[in-house]
């Protein structure tokens, strides 16, 4: 499994393609307080519902609060086939925050 940091994500996500995907796995709740801009909500019990769509991007960097649940999607993504998944398993929104980096 290919995983980076929250900070890396931070680092490239000026400039993700257009076919790349920022997959926000935490409660719908947790996304509508406060989100990545651009990024998709799946909560990450059903992440696999939409594994064949996620197979259409060239890259979905899956994250979440901490990590944790990153790591339990990205693995059930892996699991369903998906290639191109990259974990966001070392921080997440909540290092965002502290950061003061911007949300929508």
């Amino acid at each position: 499994m290919n995983i980076i940091s929250i900070d890396e994500l931070h680092e490239k996500i000026d400039n993700l393609g257009d076919n790349d995907l920022v997959l926000d796995v935490r409660s719908p709740g947790e996304f509508g307080s406060g989100h990545i801009k651009g990024a998709r909500n799946q909560d990450h019990e059903t992440v696999t519902d939409i594994a064949e769509e996620l197979k259409t991007h060239d890259t979905v960097y899956v994250h979440c609060k901490m990590g944790g649940r990153a790591k339990m999607a990205s693995e059930a993504l892996e699991n369903a086939g998906l290639t191109n998944v990259v974990c966001v398993g070392n921080g997440g929104m909540e290092r965002w925050g502290e950061m003061g980096w911007p949300v929508e």
